[in-house]
Order: structure tokens, then sequence, then C-alpha cells
């Protein structure tokens, strides 16, 4: 039988001799600077040099978070390769007329789309501030900071609370419909969220925690069941819940497949609702402040996506469904379950339940076998339900370093810590 200390190994060896060195190997644009993420099955450039603020920004996290998991002889070449990102999103991808980040680039650093998405900003702000931990930056804190007041500035929504979405390039609201100026969802406030919650571990200040302490309430009180332990996924500027749609400028809506997203009223994110539990959790732990409702909600959440969201009978995380309960997406997507790894970690650490850790133990047997291109060195995209691979590739505008490296990186550090207690 297999202990905590063979389960952190194997996730050790693959950061540190296939994540980390697939990336530094292949990643970096030597030519016009930022990043390559465009890889096919092989581990082969595809010539797709889009360059998305989201994904840019991932790499610049990446290489900066992931430090301490990489082989000392890889250390150099990543400190390296993390420094030119992070300049790369200051001086390129950086509005020198109207502030914040471009959302598209082509390769060679010219403006696809300007818009100023409030993901891609908070992306930006996520990964100059964690770049400013690892490698003590000011400037790069500096722009950090700045990207925040920009948030706050224009894209706080100071009459019914939470943040606009979708933006154009001098701040004006995005039309409705596809472009959804009149919607906010739980995705965008999560992952603000998220960068919050960097931001403050990088400053200290009060304004970012009690920004951060307000992206928590808003989430918990406006968009999630905390009967159940669900969020929903799209609302109204009012956060009245509607239905989901393809919204353009999202992964959903650019995903190779091209499929069409079901779109009935109450439909939820599995993967979102895990990646919630444990951000939360993080959030919470950060501004040193919870409650015991708070508690019960991220063990809800992990306890909503175990019964209908996890394959029982094939392993791995399913992709969305109803709030009622019924799976409408049985294929597998990559994010969904690597996030899945911690949330379920996480969920053990916090509770001592043994349910918990058997999940991740399953899921990690499952991604393991499945997703991982081991010969390449990173995870596949999606897959059929029995994991057989839909669309093979490790990387694309949308895909790159962050949610296996980070999988990786958070599952340890919690293995670790565990293993001490023993």
């Amino acid at each position: 039988m297999k202990t905590l200390l063979d389960y952190r190994n194997e996730m050790l060896v693959t950061i540190r001799d296939h994540i980390i060195p697939f990336w530094l190997d292949n990643g970096i644009d030597e030519e016009y600077g930022g990043y390559l993420t465009s890889f096919d099955e092989n581990g082969i450039y595809d010539g797709n040099g889009i360059k998305n603020i989201v994904t840019q920004s991932r790499m610049v996290w990446g290489l900066s978070y992931l430090l301490p998991f990489a082989k000392e002889e890889d250390k150099p070449k990543m400190k390296a390769a993390a420094h030119q990102g992070a300049e790369y999103l200051m001086n390129e991808f950086w509005d020198k007329e109207f502030g914040g980040f471009y959302w598209l680039l082509n390769r060679d650093g010219s403006i696809v789309d300007p818009a100023k998405l409030t993901y891609g900003e908070g992306f930006g702000v996520y990964a100059l501030a964690q770049y400013a931990i690892t490698y003590n930056s000011k400037k790069a804190l500096e722009y950090a900071e700045l990207g925040f007041d920009l948030i706050q500035k224009y894209a706080a929504d100071n009459f019914r609370g939470g943040y606009y979405e979708n933006i154009e390039r001098s701040w004006q609201i995005s039309p409705s419909g596809s472009y959804a100026g009149d919607r906010k969802s739980l995705d965008i406030h999560m992952h603000l969220l998220e960068a919050f919650t960097t931001l403050y571990q990088a400053t200290g200040k009060e304004i970012h925690k009690r920004k951060l302490q307000e992206c928590w309430y808003i989430i918990k009180t406006h968009m999630v069941n905390d009967e159940i332990g669900y969020g929903r996924n799209q609302f109204d500027l009012a956060f009245k819940s509607i239905p989901a749609i393809n919204i353009m400028r999202t992964w959903n809506a650019e995903r190779e497949s091209n499929e069409t997203i079901p779109t009935p009223t109450d439909t939820t994110s599995y993967g979102h609702n895990v990646e919630l539990s444990w951000l939360g959790d993080l959030a919470l732990t950060t501004i040193g402040e919870r409650t015991d409702q708070d508690n019960d909600l991220l063990i809800k959440l992990l306890d909503f996506a175990m019964k209908y969201g996890y394959d029982h009978e094939y392993g791995g995380m399913y992709r969305d469904g109803l709030t009622s309960g019924k799976v409408l997406v049985t294929d597998k997507e990559w994010w969904q379950n690597w996030e899945s790894l911690t949330g379920y970690l996480n969920g053990y650490c916090m509770t001592r339940n043994e349910t918990y850790l058997n999940i991740y133990k399953d899921l990690w047997e499952f991604d393991k076998k499945y997703f991982m291109n081991y010969s390449v060195g990173e995870s596949r995209q999606l897959l059929e339900r029995t994991g057989k691979p839909l669309i093979s590739n490790i990387g694309n505008p949308w895909k790159a370093i962050y949610h296996t490296g980070r999988a990786f990186a958070e599952c340890i550090t919690r293995l670790n810590a565990l293993i001490d207690e023993e």
C-alpha cells in the first residue's frame, strides 16, 4: 500500500523532472519576449503565437511560485525566465495611455484586442504580486498595486457590489449579450479572490485586506448556495442567477472542441466548486479570520462535487452539471481534475476525513495515468469519460503551467505537512 511519502515523491518527481523542465525548455519566446504556450501532443510548438494576458501572467506566476520545487540547476534559468516575462507584462501588455493590461497581443507584441477584462487584469495583479514576493521586485509590486487600483476605480460596482467583468480599452463597460457587459460570474470573482490574496500577502496593506474580505463576502452571499454547497455560474448585475451563455473572450467560447455549452439557468461547474473550496480556505487563512459558517461552506462545496461531479466508476471529475445534481458534460478536462487534487487533499487537511484523502489518491492515479503525457512533460487537455484522449495537445493560448504546476506545488506542501505530523 502506498504511503503519503510515496504520493509526495511521485508528485515531486513529476513537477521537478517534467512540468518545470518542459516549460523552461519550450515556453520562453527567445525572439520577442514573453511565452509560447501552444504545443501539440508531441510538445511541438504549433505556430499559434497569440499571447493572452491570462496565460502570460500565469507563466510569470508559475515561474515564481514554483521556484522551490525546481531542481537547483534549473533555478537560475527559472528566475531569468520569470524576469523577462514580468518585464514583458509591464512593458508590452501595459496600456501606457489608459492603464491596465491589454487582453491579447500577437507574438510580436502588436495589439490584437486591447480590452481590459477584469479576469485578465486580476491575473496581471496575481502574477506580479507573486513575482514580487519570490524575487523581491519593487517594480513588479508597484505595477501589481497599480493594477489593483485600476480595478477598484473602473471595474468595481459600487452600487450593487462585486465587479463588472467585461470592459473595453478605455474602461467603458462592454456591450450586453455575448460580450456580457450586463453579467457577473463566480469564475471571475473567485479569481479576483485569488489575486487579492496574493497581493495582500505581498503588501500587508489594509486596503488589500478589506477588498479581499469584501470579495469573499460577495461570493458567499450572492454566488453560492451555502445550504447545499454549489456555486452558480452566471448572474445579472444584481446577482440574480441567469442562464449561462457562451461569452466572448472566455475559455468556453474559444475552446477547441467548439461544443455548445448547455444553458439551463441552474448550472454549476464542479471544478470551480472544488477550486473555490481551497482558494477560500487560503483567503481566510491569509486574512486571519473565519467563521464556522465559512468552514461549513468550504466542506459543502467539496461534498456536492464529490457526490455529483466525481465519476465513481471511471475516476476523474466531470465538467458541468445542474445544481439539482444531474451531470450535463461527462468528459474530463485538465483544469478541473488538477485543481480537484488540491481541493480534496486540502479538505482532508481541514477535517481529517479519510474520504477526501481517498478521493485525492484516486484522482492522482487517474490524472497520472490518463492526463499526464510523461514522454513530453505536461498534461493533455481533454479526455472522454473513460480516459481516452479527445484533445491531446498540452498547451494553447489558455493552457500553460498554471493548473498543473499549482496542483503539484499545493499538494506537495500539504503532503509534507502531513508527513511531518506522522
